[in-house]
């Protein structure tokens, strides 16, 4: 019997092949965009993946200005943090953070899609948001991925 045919094969830090990735975020659903940007980061689109070693994609996310909400949303849901002080409670509508920054409310929602463990920030320093279309990764020629077709 073969005993090579039923094993399961474990990537290393080493044989990780990391791809760059161009996704437009142009008139798409932020949520639907963001977990699919996540699966991406973490790898789990590849046949290697492995639960324990960053082997996920570099991920250039352009256009973050106009991805869209559905619904309420850009004024009915809330992003709280505490400042850490008494009576530091701070509410803010994802319109707010918008007009002030489009990158932090992608980032946000991306990275709250990836574990917070130590593998999780090694893992969000593979992900490059940009509000326009303009990049500077374009030496590392990105393959542009159809978030349509993507599953």
């Amino acid at each position: 019997m073969d005993t090579n045919s039923y094993k399961t094969e474990s990537l290393r830090k080493e044989d990780v092949q990391k791809d760059w990735v161009l996704v437009d975020a142009k008139n798409e659903v932020l949520g639907r965009m963001a977990s699919k940007v996540a699966k991406m980061l973490r790898g789990k689109h590849k046949p290697n993946y492995t639960p324990h070693v960053d082997c996920g994609d570099k991920v250039i996310v352009i256009n973050a200005r106009h991805v869209r909400l559905t619904g309420k949303k850009w004024t009915d849901k809330e992003y709280v943090h505490f400042t850490g002080y008494p009576g530091g409670k701070r509410e803010r509508t994802p319109k707010e953070i918008m007009d002030k920054s489009p990158e932090k409310l992608v980032e946000k929602v991306i990275h709250g899609m990836i574990p917070k463990t130590r593998l999780g920030e090694q893992i969000k320093k593979n992900l490059f948001i940009y509000a326009g279309e303009e990049h500077p990764h374009e030496a590392q020629k990105p393959t542009k991925v159809n978030l349509k077709e993507f599953k």
